[in-house]
């Protein structure tokens, strides 16, 4: 085997594990079997699976570096939005993950089209927004720069009117950055926040389920390995090819709780994770360590705010989302049994029953009927 080639497949590891969140190996059921027969289903998944397909209004905006972000409308029919309130109703905005899309939203979409104005925008460096052009240019991504995105595509897609912000993992911390960037818009139009499955910091704390001594060594040589992949992108996309059923397993591990998801449901979270580029990744990454937003949750003090996790959470482990709500005047605290980072894809019954309870508290929609158990619940000592 040629030392390129061998590079290449630890790369594609390494790529599988940074992408899911996690820093080291896995255990692989589907290594038993045959290859193959993974290729071929991999691709009637791909070929049958709906998720992913919903579209809406396309709009691009400039962000303050030039770079074209992507995002997309869903309008509410006028008569269905003047029903429930006199003045306007609010515009749902949902932000993404790392490694995501907006697609990753897709139940959520689904459920609430036709009910509310909804807009869906990927992240700089992801989907169909362009590559950052002040990373390409050199300069750090922050997740300060997500905050100054998000508002960027607000004036854009929802210039007027309430607003109710969602956002999982990444797209969670985009929020935080908003508000503790731009108070003056949070407090005159932000009427309902959803924090899914994120972190307000301290996530160079996670062990990702791992020994703690091996993680402390991971995150020592983690940096320079990412920078050196992220120079070698071919190089590592063909390592990734090489390892992928390493990879999917991997993400398997790290995004889902439970054991009896729906093989499209995973499939459809590799190919988004997939698709994330190396350079990307070794981009975002070093971010996440740095990001310490819990003052700026203050700004979410006046409004309704879910805060959602699942208890199998090991990217943003569910202890994160309990800080979150300790920090806010009256969350609601909802802790999904047998979920992982992915809730809104793996439960999403669960979390889209609890986001249309936040909507009506928001005056989105009418007042929402209990349908059942979502998971546990819990307000926080105060």
């Amino acid at each position: 085997m040629s030392e390129n080639w061998r590079k290449a497949g630890v790369a594609g590891a390494a790529i599988g594990v940074i992408a899911a969140g996690a820093a080291a190996g896995v255990a692989v059921e589907r290594l038993t079997v045959g290859r193959g027969m993974r290729k071929k289903a991999r691709l009637a998944l791909d070929a049958s699976g709906p998720y992913g397909s919903l579209r809406g209004t396309p709009g691009k905006v400039r962000a303050d570096d030039g770079t074209e972000l992507y995002y997309e409308v869903d309008e509410a029919p006028e008569a269905k939005r003047s029903r429930f309130r006199r003045k306007a109703a609010p515009t749902v905005v949902f932000c993404h993950g790392y490694c995501l899309n907006q697609d990753s939203w897709h139940f959520q979409r689904a459920d609430l089209r036709g009910l509310v104005r909804t807009v869906h925008w990927d992240q700089r460096s992801h989907g169909r927004s362009d590559r950052g052009l002040a990373q390409a240019d050199g300069s750090p991504l922050t997740i300060e720069q997500l905050g100054r995105d998000l508002k960027t595509v607000i004036d854009a897609a929802a210039p007027a009117g309430p607003l109710v912000l969602v956002g999982h993992s990444m797209g969670g911390m985009t929020i935080m950055a908003l508000g503790e960037l731009f108070p003056e818009l949070v407090r005159d139009r932000v009427v309902g926040v959803a924090f899914v499955g994120t972190s307000s910091g301290r996530l160079s704390e996670v062990t990702y389920g791992l020994p703690a001594a091996g993680v402390g060594v991971v995150r020592r040589v983690l940096p320079g390995v990412l920078r050196a992949l992220g120079a070698e992108v071919e190089l590592v996309e063909r390592g990734r090819r090489a390892t992928a059923d390493l990879f999917a397993g991997m993400i398997k591990r790290y995004s889902f709780g439970s054991k009896d998801v729906d093989p499209a449901v995973s499939r459809f979270a590799e190919r988004m994770i997939e698709n994330t580029p190396i350079d990307v990744v070794a981009e975002f990454y070093p971010a996440f360590q740095e990001h310490d937003k819990t003052a700026a949750l203050a700004n979410f003090g006046h409004v309704p705010v879910l805060v959602l996790a699942g208890d199998k959470d090991l990217i943003t482990p569910s202890g994160h989302s309990e800080i979150i709500a300790e920090h806010l005047a009256d969350p609601e605290l909802v802790v999904v049994p047998d979920a992982g980072h992915l809730v809104m894809l793996e439960h999403p019954e669960t979390v889209t029953g609890r986001l249309r309870e936040l909507l009506a508290r928001a005056g989105a929609l009418p007042a929402a009927a209990n349908v059942g158990a979502y998971g546990s619940t819990a307000h926080p000592a105060r």
